[in-house]
């Protein structure tokens, strides 16, 4: 079974270094075919960009759905290093570096671009004597992904796979409250590549891709 699970692991890490390969390329500065100079003097500007993000966190408020299904598969919620588990139900990593670059809705696609990562933090999910650590996530809303480490029973078996997605449609504008910038409203729902491992360790296959851990919160600090 680990064998198993460490190709599927690769794989889906691969095919997503892959796609920020490509958003990337696609995120360059424009070339006017006639003329083959650069249109970047005209490109939309940012409402914010932070070229070196250094604090605040990522919370993801859990859906009653997840909660229930971990329930049902008798798993328990756990987290490691900095993370948190909040009494109202709150998964809170505190983020430890990155960038982040934000346009007006409908200026570019995506309106968000960089990354942020969470070094040092993750969730655990345990049933029995089996549990699987899910850490260091890296949010790279370009691709809309969130990657990270995996072990299952203190054992490595993956790095940058492929854990969740995020569906920004429901992301509410950027707030700025004082020295904070704010951003709400993404859906975070477990991967393909998440649920097949779980379900690989967990002897089920009752975890479904798609289905949605939770609402998250960015908060990032504001250079002065």
């Amino acid at each position: 079974m680990r064998a198993n699970l460490k190709t599927k692991l690769v794989a889906a890490a691969s095919i997503g270094i892959v796609a920020f390969g490509v958003t990337a390329c696609g995120d360059d500065s424009d070339t006017d075919d006639s003329t083959g100079t650069s249109s970047s003097a005209s490109a939309p500007k940012p409402v914010a960009s932070i070229d070196a993000v250094t604090g605040k966190s990522t919370a993801i408020a859990l859906d009653a759905g997840f909660t229930d299904a971990l329930t049902a598969l008798k798993l328990t919620p756990g987290v490691t290093g900095d993370g948190q588990l909040t009494d109202e139900g709150s998964l809170v990593f505190p983020i430890t570096g990155g960038n982040v670059t934000v346009f007006e809705p409908g200026q570019v696609s995506p309106y968000v671009i960089g990354q942020l990562q969470h070094v040092s933090s993750g969730l655990t999910l345990t049933a029995g004597d089996t549990t699987v650590k899910l850490s260091n996530f890296n949010v790279d809303p370009g691709v809309s992904r969130v990657y990270g480490d995996v072990e299952v029973n203190g054992e490595p078996a993956a790095t940058s796979a492929f854990l969740f997605q995020l569906d920004g449609r429901t992301l509410e504008p950027l707030a700025v409250e004082g020295s904070e910038a704010v951003l709400t409203g993404t859906k975070v729902e477990i991967s393909d590549v998440a649920a097949g491992v779980l379900n690989d360790v967990f002897k089920t296959d009752a975890v479904k891709a798609g289905l949605l851990v939770g609402i998250a919160t960015i908060t990032v600090d504001v250079p002065a």
